[in-house]
């Protein structure tokens, strides 16, 4: 079966996130639907690895914010690449707290929704939880909501590993890169080539660099240190290919 059936699928982006009383997280999820509307009910779907399945369980609450359209791959790098393990997703992000004591996410959203645990599947390596709903906002009616067809062709986002998107090195289709070791395209300047993450789908542009980083524009790829992370996900360079 080609996986590229599976990119027909229609989807939309949202950020899935609760606490355990003390700390809040987060991660990005395209598994949301709405199941009822008497009462108002919505499933989502999260990896049993996942911190925010640990604090929905725990809380028996959860928060949807509905991402819009034009957010871009910076805004959504802490929600989808990294762990709340490790940082703190609203350090940064503008936020409000529900009345069950949810975070909800208000930055680059167009609603939301708080609800409360109602049903859990437990379904291979993820958990569906149906919550009702128990309140809801809209932030912006005139903003388009994000589609995962959006953040993949327009964007050029991927799944990260634990979505249920997410598809393996070893089945994605054919992409136009080429190895590290291959030579040069001649109609490319020498040092001017692009490298892809192969994990997040960012593009390293030599023209560009990475000022945040101390890559100066104009520092070929080869060139940057070995200790330098990509700025989206934090692979490092081995997991970047050259750009055909």
């Amino acid at each position: 079966m080609k996986v590229e059936t599976f990119f027909k699928l229609t989807y939309g982006l949202y950020i899935l996130s609760s606490n355990d009383g003390e700390h809040k997280t987060g991660h990005v999820s395209n598994t949301v639907f709405q199941i009822t509307a008497d009462p108002p009910m919505i499933a989502v779907a999260t990896h049993k690895k996942n911190l925010t399945s640990e604090y929905i369980r725990k809380s028996g609450f959860f928060s949807i914010s509905v991402l819009q359209q034009d957010v871009d791959l910076e805004f959504i790098s802490p929600w989808g690449y990294k762990s709340g393990r490790d940082i703190d997703k609203f350090e940064h992000a503008g936020f409000k707290t529900g009345s069950t004591g949810v975070p909800i996410v208000l930055d680059n959203s167009i609603a939301w929704f708080e609800c409360k645990v109602e049903v859990i599947h437990e379904i291979g390596t993820h958990i569906l939880f149906v919550g009702r709903v128990l309140d809801g906002e809209i932030i912006n009616d005139h903003a388009l909501p994000l589609t995962y067809a959006h953040y993949r062709d327009v964007i050029k986002g991927i799944s990260p590993e634990n979505s249920p998107t997410y598809i393996s090195k070893e089945k994605k289709p054919d992409e136009k890169v080429v190895e590290k070791s291959a030579e040069p395209d001649s109609t490319e300047p020498a040092g001017l080539q692009k490298y892809k993450c192969t994990v997040c789908g960012y593009i390293y542009d030599p023209v560009e660099g990475d000022p945040p980083a101390g890559i100066a524009p104009g520092t070929a790829f080869e060139d940057i240190p070995d200790n330098w992370t990509c700025p989206i996900c934090g692979v490092t360079k081995e997991d970047f290919v050259l750009l055909d």
